[in-house]
This record gives structure tokens, sequence and C-alpha cells, in this order.
């Protein structure tokens, strides 16, 4: 066997004493850059910070909810002088103004409450008593506060109160949040059907992935709505108008993903989070009625899909025969935007796959 030459003891050296040698601060940076570990750590402070706001932005809006603005119809002469002290009483009691809506009839003002005008009816035409309708089926969070505050107002003022509730709620959905969960889980299951697709179809084309993005938004709507009326029967649906709405809310919800996805790439989970379930859900109405959330949240929550859902599902159940097409049209303005984006910057999702045939010399190659 050769002796190693003084060359070959020098290269070696050489080499040795370059794997040796302790890479520089920009060299490590470079390293980091490029490794998994990059993301994994800016993971980590992401996802510290979504548990945050995600705790937060509920706590503020559910925990102490207050009311701001009570639509409330009056029938007959509110500035009679047990009336108006009544009225002044709430005010006062709540902290928050009343909205007065002067109505001629109790008749006239119940379909106020049908049409979602108004959340309560206060009766002042007898002389020694009011009488105080909540609905229960508009909100019940301020069917409550109405109904324990009302009273103690007219025991303070020696005026007897009746309190009654109009519109009440199903017997199977007694605090009023089946329906806020309904929405909510064709929120949340819209987004992760889009972000699965994204995972394990990868190769879908932008036509494949919105008509399976239809596909499990008519399949899931209809499993969630048979398993809340049918199964569990919490909630009588109008089955095939509650099923509608349902999938509309779970393809946009999927499309608004696809649409960030097409946007931000990896990182679209944060801004979907955001809109639909840290500023959506929180303003939807479905747990706290907008009555009793912050008014910035409740007029924003209106114009994001969890809010137009919750509306039209709450309407479909409750008032089916004053159902309103701004919701319908909050969901379709989404879902349109949202595809719209995808398809004209299309070549810029990370997914897809090539249309065209190779050639024979290329395949040969």
């Amino acid at each position: 066997m050769p002796e190693p030459s003084d060359d070959d003891h020098e290269h070696g050296a050489h080499d040795h004493g370059a794997h040796g040698r302790v890479p520089t601060r920009g060299e490590r940076w470079e390293d980091f850059k490029k490794s998994p570990f990059l993301p994994a750590t800016v993971l980590v402070f992401i996802l510290a910070a979504a548990a945050g706001l995600f705790a937060g932005s509920y706590t503020y809006t559910m925990a102490n909810p207050t009311p701001h603005r009570i639509p409330t119809a009056v029938v007959g002469a509110a500035n009679a002088e047990h009336g108006g002290a009544f009225l002044v009483g709430m005010e006062k009691a709540l902290n928050a103004s009343l909205e007065v809506h002067p109505y001629d009839s109790v008749a006239a003002a119940v379909e106020g409450v049908d049409q979602q005008k108004v959340f309560a009816i206060l009766d002042v035409r007898q002389g020694d008593r009011v009488g105080l309708e909540v609905s229960g089926a508009s909100g019940a969070s301020v069917a409550q506060v109405l109904a324990e505050t009302a009273p103690e107002v007219g025991a303070g003022l020696g005026v007897p109160v009746t309190v009654t509730d109009v519109k009440p709620l199903q017997k199977g959905d007694p605090r009023g949040l089946a329906i806020f969960y309904v929405s909510l889980a064709a929120v949340i299951i819209g987004f992760v059907g889009a972000i699965q697709l994204s995972v394990h179809a990868r190769a879908l084309n932008p036509l494949e992935r919105i008509a399976y993005t239809v596909a499990y938004a008519l399949l899931g709507a209809f499993v969630i709505a048979a398993v809340v009326d049918w199964w569990l029967g919490a909630l009588d649906l109008p089955f095939a108008q509650s099923w509608a709405i349902l999938a509309l809310t779970m393809f946009t919800s999927g499309m608004v993903f696809t649409m960030f996805n097409t946007l931000f790439g990896r990182w679209a989970m944060l801004p979907t989070w955001g809109l639909m379930v840290l500023l959506g859900n929180p303003s939807s109405g479905g747990a706290v009625s907008w009555p009793l959330l912050p008014s910035v949240l409740g007029r924003i929550g209106q114009w994001l899909p969890p809010g137009a859902s919750v509306n039209a599902q709450h309407t479909a159940v409750y008032f089916g025969g004053n159902q309103h097409v701004f919701p319908f049209l909050v969901l379709m303005a989404w879902a349109l935007l949202s595809c719209a984006i995808f398809w004209i910057w299309r070549h810029r999702h990370p997914g897809g796959r090539a249309t065209e045939p190779a050639h024979a010399g290329e395949a040969a190659a």
C-alpha cells in the first residue's frame, strides 16, 4: 500500500481546517433561513399570539355583554306619566338607549318583531301597569337583560310590570346558541376542507378545486342540517333553506381560504383565521345579540360571512316569512370575490398540474 505523499497530507489538512472552521453569524443565519426551523419558529410565535387573540376576542364580546341601543316598540302614549318615567328608568338601569318605535297596536308591534325591526314591545296603554313583551327568538341575551331589568325598574316606580315572551325559542335550543354553533361548524369546516384539498389534492386544477369545494359544501351542509334536525332534534329547521344557507356558507369559507392561499401561499391560514374566526364569529350576533355587542363589531359583523350566515339562518328558523336578501348578498359577494381573485391569479396558487400533454420527443427523453 503506497505511503501518502506530502501533497496528500497538505490537502487533508486543508480540508480538515475548512470543515472545522467556525461559521460566521451571516452563514449561520443563511443556513437557518434555508432550514425548516425558521417557519417552525415563526409558527410558535404566531400560534401563541393567535391563542391570546382568540381568547381575547371572544372574552371581549361575550364575557360582559352590555346593551348599547335596543330598538323597542312602544304602544300607547310614551309620554304618559308612568310610561315616560318607565322608559327613563329602563335607560338608566341599562346604561343604554332604548330606540323607541311608536306603534298603534300590539298586533302591529308584533309584526315589527317578526320583521326584526324591534326587539321588545312596551305597552303603556293601561293606566296602572306596564306590559313588556320580549322576543327570545330575536335575541335570547337581549330578552334576558330586559326581562330582568324591567321588574326592578317597575318596583322602583311603584308600577307593576308584566313580562311575556311573544316569540320564544324552540324547546331544543333554550339558550339560543344552536344556530350559532351550526353556522360556526359550516364556517370552520368550510375553510378546513379547503386546507385539506390543498394538502391531499394539491394537483387539482382551478375548476376542479372549485367543483370539489362545491361538492363538500353541499354534502357537509346536508349532514350538519340532518344531524341537528333529524338526529338530535335540537332545531326544527326549514330543511331546504337551512341546507342552502349552510352550503353557501361552507363554499364561501372554503373559497376565502383558497383566495388567501393564492395571495399569501403557505401563510394563508393567518388572514383566514383572522377574518373568519377572530373577527367574524364573535361579531356574528349568534352568541351575543348585536345590541349587546360593542357597536363597531355589531356593524362590521353583518358584512362578514359568519354574521351573514347567522343572520340568514336565524331568520329562516324563527322568522321564515320575513327572510331578507341582504345576508345572501353578503355571502355571495364574498364567494364571487374569492373565486374571481383565485381565477385571475390562479398561476400563483400553489397547486394544479400541467394540462398540456408532453411531446413524443420529450416523453422519450
